[in-house]
């Protein structure tokens, strides 16, 4: 199973995250953000009290969370435009 052991939030809803065999990506969590607990996060600054879980994975403090399979697997990652 995969773990997430760095998480390091960014404007615009993304995410850096580094998973246990080294390998990293940046996600964009805006479009699971909608209604019910995950409305929280369209406020920044709630959406950078991300934090790493006992299970691997990540969660906010309402409980909103994301396992490491999922953000591994099925959350693709964004390509950075540098100047």
């Amino acid at each position: 199973m995969d773990r997430v052991i760095f998480v390091k939030p960014s404007e615009n809803y993304l995410l850096e995250i580094e998973f246990s065999d080294g390998f990293r990506k940046v996600i964009d969590i805006q479009p699971f953000i909608g209604k019910g607990i995950s409305a929280a996060l369209k406020d920044e600054a709630y959406f950078q009290q991300v934090d790493l879980q006992d299970g691997g994975g990540i969660a906010w403090p309402n409980g909103y969370d994301f396992c490491p399979n999922f953000l591994r697997d099925d959350v693709p990652a964004v390509n950075l435009q540098t100047a």
